[in-house]
């Protein structure tokens, strides 16, 4: 059997999306044996031969595509795994190789890291022990933030420029706290706070225009609130108006715009799918699709074991969810025809905690569980990661890759870890 595969020849023809390294579309015949490796070899020969005379010119790692997925075996493998056929010519795709990112910074904090947010140079934290953190991406720690009561479960930055960040703060207080951040004086103020749930919170989102952001959590309820700082005295409202004082100085009391009931227990992620609409995850096993305008459910995704996350690529158009099945499955909520359910993507082997696409790739993710990895993924490649991102040494609370160079996890060591991205490709 070996010396017939060995010697069994496949037709292909190479093709990429990256013109910088496009090679004549000629038909080879080559081993089936062949895999990633040979194959990238292949192309720098190509490469080099239409290069003649220009000098030295440096090698580039490629990865390959066939049939829209990445080529993790040989080719024959691959061929009959996915149930091409070897009598045809095949359109093999070849990228730039994505490396792996690298570690950087460990930043230790005194309790469980259960949320980050990273916008521009500066990481978002917030912990069991009722505090948010600021730090530098390079590993400097700004300020620490008390205020709540409870837990903090979840940060997020609204607006952020050289002078004034502005931000909000989710805690199990059963409040969420918007936050003014002085960056020159590294002063912070707590400017409103929103009051309307009966149990602990989860989850707060922000929408793309940052003029709304969203919490749920334990009382079941998804409420809607501004997310402007200052608001007209009007649109404040009766309840708002009223300026109470505290340790922080003085704040006014928010009330939300609207509550969406529906959820049958915690909800436990909130994400913004566009302006006017946004996506729960629940420990209901549901993952539901609401119309911020008018309250209205427009899809509903059921699964089989709570749901602790979720997330959505405005490259992509496309959701993912982290579960206690200890999967991380990529949805089309708006799929009019076929399965809801686009990829399975099985690698952890406890319940993942949180997960993050990329803002530049369409195709990469990352996900944390409780199984102390964070794994980094292409959605090309589902059954198995590209890289485990190592370091933590218990569970892997949160995640975030919302700047392009870096990608932060949050966990139960009390860490926050920063791994270095490296682009090959954006598209």
């Amino acid at each position: 059997m070996d010396e017939k595969i060995s010697a069994h020849q496949l037709q292909i023809r190479f093709f990429t999306k990256q013109p910088k390294y496009a090679v004549p579309s000629t038909t080879f015949a080559v081993p089936s044996t062949l895999a990633s490796q040979e194959l990238s070899s292949m192309i720098n020969e190509i490469l080099k031969g239409a290069e003649a005379g220009d000098g030295e010119r440096k090698e580039v790692v490629f990865d390959f595509l066939v049939h829209d997925v990445v080529l993790r075996t040989q080719l024959l493998e691959h061929v009959q795994e996915h149930g091409l056929s070897t009598e045809t010519v095949l359109d093999v795709e070849y990228v730039e190789h994505t490396p792996p990112p690298e570690p950087l910074d460990c930043l230790l904090h005194d309790d469980w890291v259960s949320a980050v947010h990273v916008r521009g140079r500066w990481i978002l934290c917030g912990c069991y022990d009722n505090t948010i953190h600021i730090w530098t991406t390079k590993g400097k720690h700004i300020l620490t933030i008390p205020g709540h009561s409870g837990p903090v479960k979840a940060v997020s930055w609204i607006s952020l420029n050289e002078n004034i960040g502005t931000f909000v703060s989710a805690s199990h207080d059963q409040t969420a706290m918007l936050w003014e951040w002085n960056v020159r004086s590294n002063e912070v103020e707590c400017v409103h706070v929103c009051r309307g749930h009966e149990r602990g919170l989860e989850c707060v989102g922000v929408n793309s225009s940052a003029a709304l952001l969203a919490t749920g959590g334990w009382d079941t309820m998804l409420k809607i609130w501004p997310a402007e700082m200052r608001l007209p005295e009007s649109a404040e409202g009766e309840s708002s108006s009223k300026r109470l004082k505290t340790d922080h100085g003085k704040f006014q009391v928010r009330t939300p715009v609207m509550t969406l009931a529906g959820h049958k227990e915690a909800v436990s992620a909130v994400a913004w799918t566009g302006v006017g609409e946004l996506c729960t995850a629940s420990w209901d096993h549901t993952l539901r699709l609401w119309d911020a305008e008018t309250g209205g459910l427009k899809a509903d995704v059921v699964g089989n074991k709570p749901f602790f996350d979720a997330a959505w690529s405005p490259l992509s158009n496309l959701l993912a969810s982290a579960s206690a099945d200890r999967h991380v499955r990529i949805y089309d909520p708006r799929s009019t025809e076929g399965s809801l359910v686009k990829l399975t993507c099985t690698s952890h082997t406890q319940w993942v905690q949180s997960v993050r696409w990329s803002a530049t790739h369409q195709h990469h993710f990352i996900s944390g569980a409780y199984d102390h990895k964070v794994k980094f993924w292409d959605t090309r490649s589902p059954k198995a990661a590209l890289y485990d991102l190592s370091g933590h040494e218990d569970k892997v609370l949160c995640c975030d890759w919302s700047e392009p160079d870096f990608m932060v996890s949050g966990g139960a060591d009390n860490t926050v870890r920063i791994f270095r991205a490296t682009h090959a490709i954006a598209k």
